[in-house]
C-alpha cells in the first residue's frame, strides 16, 4: 500500500497564491497552430552546480516526523543542483555538515524537496516528468502534487496525486496514487506498473505522467497507461482533484514503506530529472 505524501515541515506560508498558467485565446475564426498548450516547463538548462529557477521552484527544509524519513531537507546546492547538461540533481547523501536536528535526534542524512507553491498551479491537463530514480534500500524519490488549498483544508482534504513513487526494495516497479478524504495514507488508491523482464528504473529516464480532467486522472510510463481513476472508485468518498494542485519533487531517506537504508545501501544517490513540464488542450 502506498504510504502518505504529504506537505508535513514547516514551510509553505503563502499556498493559496498558486499562480494557475493559461493559453492565449485565438482570435474568432482563427485556426489554432497547436491546439496543446504549455502552461509549465523546465528543461533545467543553466551552467553545472547552478541553483533551480526561482520564478518555478521554492526549496522546502526540515525532516519529516510523519512518514518516519531520516533526511534533513536542505536549502541551497548541497543537494539540489544543475548538472549543466540540461538536467536537475538531487542529491541524497550520508552526512550533516551542519548539525541538522531531526525527529530522531542528530541527522543522518540529508536531501532536497521542491515545490511551485505560490509559483505556479495546474487544473487539469498532462502533467509529466522524464526522470532517472535512484537505487537502494531505504530510497524515496518522488513525484506528485498537493491541493493549493492545503494551508486553508489541511491534509489529506486538499487531495495529493502521485503521478511517481519508487521505493527502493521494488527497483522495477513505481505507484501511481491519489489520497483524500477516507482514503489517505496506507488507505491510499492507487496502481503499480512494473517494467518488463527484470529491468530496473534506475538503469534509465523514463517518462511518468498523468492526464488529468474533470472527474479522471489517467496514469502511465513512457506513454503506456497502467490506471484510471474517477469518482467511481472512492466508494462515496469526496473526489477533491477539480481544482489547483502544485508541483513537488523530492528525494526522501528511510520511513516506514521503504525502510532504513542498509548495510547495502551505496551513498550518495541521485534523482535525476531531465524535464517536468505541463500541456493543457486535446
Amino acid at each position: 500500500m502506498v504510504a502518505p505524501r504529504s506537505l508535513r515541515i514547516c514551510l509553505l506560508t503563502a499556498l493559496s497564491a498558486g499562480l494557475v498558467a493559461s493559453a492565449t485565446v485565438a482570435p474568432a475564426g482563427a485556426e489554432p497552430a497547436d491546439v496543446r498548450a504549455v502552461t509549465f516547463s523546465d528543461t533545467f538548462d543553466g551552467p553545472a552546480d547552478a541553483g533551480v529557477d526561482s520564478s518555478k521552484w521554492q526549496l522546502e527544509t526540515g525532516d519529516n516526523v510523519n512518514n518516519h524519513e531520516r533526511q534533513y531537507y536542505t536549502s541551497g546546492t548541497d543537494n539540489a543542483a544543475l548538472d549543466g547538461q540540461g538536467h536537475l540533481v538531487i542529491t541524497a547523501r550520508r552526512e550533516n555538515p551542519a548539525n541538522y536536528q531531526c525527529w530522531y535526534g542528530t541527522c543522518e542524512y540529508t536531501s532536497a524537496r521542491l515545490n511551485t507553491a505560490g509559483k505556479f498551479t495546474a487544473q487539469y491537463g498532462h502533467v509529466e516528468a522524464r526522470i532517472k530514480v535512484p537505487r537502494g534500500q531505504g530510497m524515496w524519490p518522488a513525484f506528485w502534487m498537493l491541493g493549493n488549498d492545503l494551508g486553508q483544508v489541511g491534509w489529506p482534504a486538499s487531495g495529493e496525486i502521485d503521478v511517481m513513487e519508487n521505493v527502493g526494495f521494488e527497483p522495477s516497479t513505481v505507484h501511481g496514487t491519489i489520497h483524500g478524504p477516507g482514503y489517505s495514507g496506507s488507505g491510499g488508491i492507487g496502481a503499480a506498473y512494473s517494467l518488463p523482464g527484470g529491468q530496473a528504473f534506475a538503469d534509465d529516464f523514463h517518462t511518468f505522467a498523468v492526464d488529468w480532467a474533470p472527474d479522471s486522472i489517467t496514469w502511465s510510463v513512457d506513454g503506456n497507461v497502467y490506471q484510471r481513476r474517477t469518482p467511481a472508485d472512492l466508494g462515496g468518498n469526496a473526489w477533491v482533484f477539480n481544482k489547483p494542485f502544485f508541483l513537488i519533487l523530492n528525494l526522501a531517506v528511510g520511513g516506514y514503506w521503504p525502510g532504513d537504508p542498509d548495510g547495502s545501501t551505496v551513498f550518495p544517490q541521485q534523482l535525476v530529472v531531465d524535464h517536468v513540464s505541463v500541456t493543457t488542450g486535446d
